[in-house]
Order: C-alpha cells, then sequence, then structure tokens
C-alpha cells in the first residue's frame, strides 16, 4: 500500500506514544510529516523520538494548519475544546482526519463538523478505540449470530480506577468540565458507542444520577495539607501523589514504569523529574483541594429502539480498571469482563462455554489491543486499500454516542430528568 503521511497535533500520551508510536509498528504504511505543541519540550521529544525535520515542528495547531497541506492526513490529539477548530480547519486544508474523542464537547459543533466531513467528502475516524479490540470484536459477533438470542437487557460497567480519577479527573486535564467536558462526555462516549454498536439500534430516551462525593474540600482529612509534599496525614491517603507516581507497582516509576500515566508529568520519567513535577506541578496538589467539578460516580439509563435497556455505570471508587458487560437476551446471557480478557456464554437451552480472548490474538496492548488496530485501519482506508468496515467509528455513527452522553449529562443537572433524544439530534 501506499505510505500515508501524517501530521499531529498534540503531542500528548496519546497523540506523543498512542498514536506516534504506530510508526514504528507500521513503517511501510505511516511517516510522520509534522508535529505541533504549545510545549516546547514536547515538540523537542518527538523531534528526536521520530527524526522530525526543525521546519516541520510547530509550536501550535494553528500555526501548523497554516501552512498548507503537508501530509495525507491529521492526528487530532489537542484538548477536548480545541478539537472543533483543528478539526474544521483541519478538513478545509485537505486532510483526512484521526480524531482524538470528543468531537467536541459542544452539541451543534458535532452536527456541523459531521455536515462539513460531509460536504468536502473527507474520511474521519474518531478514537472509539475500544471498537477495535479483539474482546469487543467477538461480544459483537457473538450477539450478531444470535448466541443469546434478542438483547432485551444490558448492565455495563465502567471501572474508573480510584488512582486514575485522582490522575486524570481531579488533578488532571480533565478536572473541570467548563475547561474540557463533563465526565460522561470525555470518558464514556466509549461506552455509549460501545452499546450502540453492540446492539444496533438508536437511543430514544435516556435518564442519568450523579454527582461529586469525594474530591471536595469539606471531605478533606483532617490536618491534610495544600499539596501531598507537605500532608500530615499523607501515609493513609490512597490518593498520596508519591504513592501513584512513585511506588505503586503498576504505575510508579520505582516499579519501573516510564510510561502513562507518569510520562504525562514529565517527558522523560524518572524518579528525579518525576519527584520535581510532583512537588511544584499539578499532579502533587491534594485531591480534596484541586479546581476539579467533575463527577466520580454516574448511572445512566437508556431505553433504545427496539426497546431494549441499557444502564450504564460509571464509577471511580474501584481498584480494578477495564469494563463489565452483562448481557441479558432470550434464548441466554452473556458474562464479559474485558480485564480478565474473557466472555462467559450461558445459553439456556444448552452449556455454558467460555471465551478466553487471550488465545484469539496476541497482541493486547494499549486499550486492549484497539489503538493500534483503529490507527492500522485507518491508514489502509486513506491508502485506498481498505473500505470502511464494521468497526469503523465515522464521524455520524459517534455523533450517536454524544448526543447520548449529552443528553445524560443533561438529565443529571436536571435532577434525573428523562430526556427524548430528538432534543439532540434534530
Amino acid at each position: 500500500m501506499k505510505k500515508v503521511s501524517v501530521v499531529i497535533l498534540g503531542l500528548g500520551s496519546r497523540g506523543l506514544h498512542a498514536y506516534a508510536d504506530c510508526v514504528r509498528q507500521f513503517p511501510d504504511k505511516m511517516e510522520i510529516a509534522a508535529v505541533a505543541d504549545i510545549r516546547p519540550e514536547m515538540v523537542e521529544l518527538a523531534k528526536k523520538l521520530y527524526g522530525i525535520p526543525p521546519e516541520r515542528c510547530f509550536t501550535s495547531g494553528e500555526e501548523l494548519l497554516s501552512c498548507g497541506k503537508l501530509g495525507d492526513a491529521a492526528f487530532i490529539c489537542t484538548q477536548d475544546r480545541q478539537h472543533f477548530a483543528h478539526a474544521s480547519k483541519a478538513l478545509e486544508v485537505g486532510y483526512d482526519l484521526l480524531l482524538e474523542k470528543p468531537i467536541s464537547p459542544d452539541p451543534e459543533e458535532c452536527r456541523r463538523l459531521v455536515e462539513l466531513a460531509e460536504r468536502l467528502n473527507r474520511r474521519v475516524s474518531v478514537c472509539h478505540v475500544l471498537r477495535y479490540t479483539p474482546f469487543y470484536g467477538e461480544l459483537k459477533r457473538l450477539l450478531d449470530v444470535g448466541a443469546v438470542g434478542d438483547v432485551v437487557s444490558v448492565q455495563h460497567i465502567e471501572n474508573v480506577i480510584y488512582w486514575h480519577q485522582a490522575h486524570s479527573f481531579v488533578r488532571g486535564n480533565w478536572r473541570n468540565s467548563a475547561e474540557t467536558s463533563p465526565m460522561i462526555l470525555q470518558k464514556c462516549c466509549h461506552d455509549m458507542d460501545l452499546l450502540v454498536w453492540l446492539l444496533g439500534e438508536r437511543a430514544v430516551k435516556v435518564s442519568s444520577f450523579g454527582g461529586l462525593h469525594e474530591f471536595r474540600p469539606e471531605m478533606a482529612p483532617e490536618g491534610s495539607g495544600e499539596r501531598c509534599a507537605e500532608c500530615a496525614v499523607r501515609d493513609g491517603c490512597p490518593f498520596d501523589a508519591e504513592k501513584i507516581y512513585l511506588t505503586n507497582k503498576g504505575t510508579g516509576v520505582l516499579a519501573g514504569n516510564t510510561g502513562w500515566p507518569v510520562d504525562v508529568l514529565t517527558p522523560e520519567p524518572d524518579e528525579k523529574s518525576v519527584r520535581r513535577a510532583i512537588g511544584t506541578g499539578p499532579y502533587g496538589r491534594c485531591v480534596y483541594r484541586c479546581d476539579n467539578d467533575v463527577v466520580d460516580h454516574q448511572v445512566v439509563n437508556i431505553e433504545f429502539e427496539g426497546g431494549a435497556t441499557a444502564q450504564l455505570t460509571m464509577c471511580a471508587f474501584t481498584k480494578r480498571g477495564g469494563r463489565d458487560t452483562v448481557i441479558m437476551g432470550t434464548r441466554g446471557q452473556i458474562i464479559a469482563n474485558l480485564n480478565e480478557q474473557t466472555i462467559h456464554v450461558m445459553p439456556y437451552d444448552g452449556d455454558n462455554y467460555d471465551v478466553d480472548i487471550r488465545k484469539l490474538a496476541s497482541d493486547l496492548r494499549g486499550h486492549s489491543g484497539g489503538d493500534t488496530r483503529l490507527v492500522e485501519e485507518f491508514l489502509e482506508l486513506v491508502a485506498g486499500d481498505a473500505k470502511e468496515s464494521v468497526r469503523t467509528t465515522t464521524l455520524a455513527a459517534s455523533a450517536e454516542s454524544h448526543y447520548i452522553a449529552f443528553a445524560a449529562e443533561r438529565s443529571r443537572l436536571e435532577g434525573g430528568r428523562t430526556v427524548d433524544m430528538r432534543e439532540f439530534r434534530e
């Protein structure tokens, strides 16, 4: 296939590592033509990692896009409220897009971007990477062949993990909905997309409840300080920054982790740079004294066109991550555990059986194998070597998940009022 040249706007954890690093995995399919970020240290790191010429390194997405078309496709990995401006300008310049979710925190901007892409006949894939995982691909196949008959009800849980909530949604970039997105959109448009995709139907009604329980000043332990480094009660706090970024066996740099989440604190993590970051930067703040307002728990009730119902629970207070999905159908039940990569199928008139995804797929890195499969399909689409598959998350398909999230947030803010989805589609 033709090698696709890409420009990358936004060199955070997703842009710099999850997507840019695919150039190492697909060297015959992808090359990086230019990069942009407002942080000079991230541009310098990208230049070093991927051999980007200095004249193709830019200080902002706006600067890069003002130079005309520098490649075949643009990866839009900037902050949520920048997505619409960057994506619409990139479409007008002539790029096909790999667009990080959410499309936009504004429903009208979502609609306008769908219309613009259709008018200009551009390919746009939204990064709902979970569709591309072997796990959900197999779950979709089972439902499509009628393994449990007609789906009547679904229970779906998004296990955020306690330290992930503290990192991303209390101290981090997505802590404040006015600056970024409501959490049900930013974190759970993945889940809304999965429900729509698995059931093959649109939503008709949505209601939701939830709030911010823990991470508020009035919940701060007596004697706690403004920052973890100066806190007298840090030993008893699971959200202590040193525990998360230094000593935690899965996330700490002292345990050998130099990837996410520590690579968000500093471009090239080691003990010294991480300690400096938590001593002076936002990731060392007390979780009870941040400027966060997004929820730490929320439930969403959904009714679909065919009458099936689903309930999504998103909660910060879990020790393990992943998603748990229970599907109840007219001919059987499925219990699917993304963390364990297992799907337990229980037909009513036959023997139960298990599907172990680890026996079906070898590479489950990066969102359970979804990151690289998403990028590879996108590159093949742009090169003209593939057609859109059942997995492809086009703008129009992705917009449905966003409308459900917008409806859920409206319902939550209005005391759980049932929202008719026509309010957002029309």
